[in-house]
């Protein structure tokens, strides 16, 4: 088994928990690549016996490579979708971070999840990823993401307005600092915040969220995931922020853009023990109640 391993990078004090993952994976005859930029911020400073192949980009990665391993927080699993792309990979995340809502698997987990890979007794969750279609090359041939896509107003700049289309239907103009659509996985993320609704990952939908809005009777909606929604935008600025994910761009306010469901998904592992309801309760204390 080969698995690829990524990582933005770990704290000092976290080499050890770097040992115990290159233990485990030995012991189970599983032969890691590490992303290299990666590979680069640790290998000098533990003792390192054994020669590891690293990868630069998704085009390193082929059929040989049965998973990606995700060490970080959601931010960190998010990046791993730019790297498997439409190859089918199944991606792992073991949280180094804080919350860990979709990097769920603890530190302490790391020989279950390890053994689980091995003997594949893990489940397969199908998350829909959210297309971006635009008039300009936009996000370096990854225009897609996990979470969520958002138009957003640049730094302190007036709010900006948007006028909303479901496939060509006028939906609706949002005077706000910015907009949300995000996939059922992103309904726990930024639109969360922005008091959008908990959507189940399998719902197949999309959530419109809007940003600080300045009408009193706008609030968040969940359309199907089979519309094309497309923007216009106006401001007294020359362009604004498009993000997907945690990638950004500033773009002028001239362009075309448009969101739809992407021809792929994305699989993420889930231990079997392991479930979106239980994420839920545990990591954003749903239905928390101290009386209990």
């Amino acid at each position: 088994m080969k698995i690829a391993i990524y990582s933005r990078g770990i704290k000092e004090n976290q080499h050890q928990d770097i040992v115990q993952l290159l233990d485990e994976l030995a012991v189970s005859n599983v032969e890691p690549v590490f992303y290299q930029d990666f590979f680069n911020q640790f290998y000098s400073a533990i003792d390192i016996k054994t020669k590891y192949s690293t990868f630069n980009s998704s085009d390193d990665l082929d059929e040989s490579i049965d998973c990606m391993m995700s060490l970080g927080g959601d931010g960190t699993l998010l990046d791993t979708v730019t790297f498997v792309k439409d190859s089918g990979i199944p991606v792992l995340g073991i949280n180094y971070g804080r919350l860990g809502f979709l990097a769920n698997i603890s530190r302490d987990e790391l020989h279950v999840a390890v053994q689980a890979l091995v003997n594949r007794t893990y489940l397969l969750d199908k998350r829909t990823l959210i297309h971006l279609d635009a008039n300009i090359p936009l996000f370096e041939g990854s225009p897609y993401a996990l979470n969520e896509f958002t138009l957003h107003k640049k730094d302190s700049s007036p709010m900006i307005r948007i006028h909303t289309y479901l496939n060509g239907e006028f939906l609706n103009t949002y005077w706000a600092d910015g907009l949300i659509v995000a996939t059922p996985t992103g309904s726990t993320g930024y639109s969360l915040s922005c008091n959008g609704p908990v959507v189940f990952p399998e719902s197949g939908s999309f959530v419109i969220t809007p940003v600080s809005p300045h009408n009193l009777n706008i609030r968040p909606i969940v359309v199907p995931d089979n519309n094309i929604i497309s923007f216009e935008v106006e401001g007294r600025t020359d362009g604004f922020l498009c993000t997907l994910d945690s990638r950004r761009e500033l773009v002028p306010k001239e362009i075309q853009l448009a969101v739809r469901k992407e021809s792929f998904m994305i699989n993420l592992i889930r231990l079997n023990e392991n479930n979106f309801l239980q994420t839920l309760r545990n990591k954003l204390s749903w239905g928390l109640d101290k009386r209990n």
